[in-house]
């Protein structure tokens, strides 16, 4: 029996993160990849990135994690990670130079300046092309962690582990979150030698992709929260794990407003862990008690998703930057046309590429 709920929080995680990505652009408390804020003083719109960055990526993963569990049971391991490499590799290697070296060209030119002018036009487009990996280092990741979801499944080739899962009490399942915290403590603080470009910049990828830290919610995914009795156990106690998050998010939000909520020493903190985890668990109870069914638009959106975050960030690269650097718009006119063109061209791109049978494969990995 399909898991609607599942299905209904994926899709719904997916729209935070196009909501995420039109007030990250242009937030100006130094987070990486923005087009800069809009002067110095406080962007009390930027508190959306406060109240989702902790959580929302680590559900999509734990999801994930579900998810493969679900498919390993209904298919091969050869079958499902062949269709895992064309759904998640193919998009975010050959897509990269069908469609999202567009999300590049932006992404080179800072403040209304080519970085790669004096660059001949072909290893321009190729600089392009890896330049705009953009949010697909997620589907980057997630085809990584099932290769090592193949090795896990040898390792426990009786399920052993899996089954033992099952027994496990809502404490155990809210102490969890020791292991959030734990798999933040593997970010680099700082570069092994800060005067290095390139260790830098290694440094920057890595704690971009944290594979030592989504690896923990991918993994509880598929041994802890693939059974229908944790999910009921969260089910039933999703109100005060809801609350317990919007207090622990609040206090967390109040005292730390300002800084950059990327960074290793902010990720790392007991309260930035305890929010996240506890939002994760909320989350999934809160959808299992009141979302597990269906509809058109569900139907639609649980279909969609996934387009929906291949092709949205190419109008918050592109159109977000025109008007940033190119009008004189008031911001509160430039977020709201941000917001709606994401909103209604993302779907409507999906629609028309995912019709041009090699395109669709190149860029949505669909047959």
């Amino acid at each position: 029996m399909r898991k609607y709920w599942i299905d209904n929080l994926r899709w719904v995680t997916v729209l935070l993160v196009l909501l995420y990505h039109v007030i990250y652009l242009y937030n100006n408390k130094g987070v990486f990849g923005g087009v800069g804020g809009f002067g110095d003083g406080p962007q009390y719109q930027d508190v959306v990135m406060y109240v989702l960055y902790p959580w929302f990526m680590p559900l999509l993963f734990l999801l994930a994690g579900i998810s493969a569990r679900y498919a390993l049971t209904r298919h091969s391991i050869g079958a499902w990670f062949k269709s895992r490499t064309r759904k998640l590799l193919v998009p975010s290697t050959i897509g990269l130079f069908v469609i999202h070296w567009i999300v590049g060209y932006f992404n080179t030119h800072i403040e209304g300046t080519d970085m790669l002018a004096a660059v001949p036009q072909p290893i321009k487009y190729i600089v392009w092309a890896f330049n705009g990996t953009g949010p697909l280092w997620f589907i980057q990741l997630l085809w990584v962690l099932s290769l090592v979801l193949l090795v896990v499944k040898k390792l426990d080739a009786k399920d052993k582990l899996w089954n033992w899962c099952r027994k496990i009490g809502i404490t155990w399942i809210i102490l969890f979150g020791i292991l959030f915290w734990l798999a933040h403590q593997t970010l680099i603080m700082t570069p092994t030698i800060v005067s290095a470009d390139t260790k830098i910049i290694l440094a920057g990828m890595y704690n971009l992709y944290k594979p030592f830290f989504y690896i923990v919610p991918f993994l509880l995914g598929y041994f802890v929260f693939s059974h229908d009795e944790v999910q009921k156990k969260v089910q039933k106690v999703w109100i005060p794990l809801m609350g317990c998050a919007v207090v622990a998010g609040s206090v967390l939000i109040i005292t730390t407003f300002g800084e950059n909520n990327t960074t290793p020493q902010y990720l790392r903190s007991p309260l930035n862990n305890i929010y996240g985890w506890l939002m994760c668990l909320a989350m999934m109870g809160w959808f299992k008690a009141c979302f597990d069914r269906t509809g058109h638009f569900a139907k639609y959106m649980t279909r969609t998703s996934f387009g929906l975050y291949i092709v949205h960030y190419l109008f918050i690269a592109s159109l977000g930057y025109i008007m940033k650097y190119y009008t004189e718009l008031p911001p509160v006119v430039i977020y709201l046309i941000l917001a709606v063109a994401v909103f209604t061209l993302s779907p409507l791109t999906y629609e028309i590429l995912h019709r041009i049978p090699i395109i669709k494969w190149c860029v949505f990995g669909e047959k």
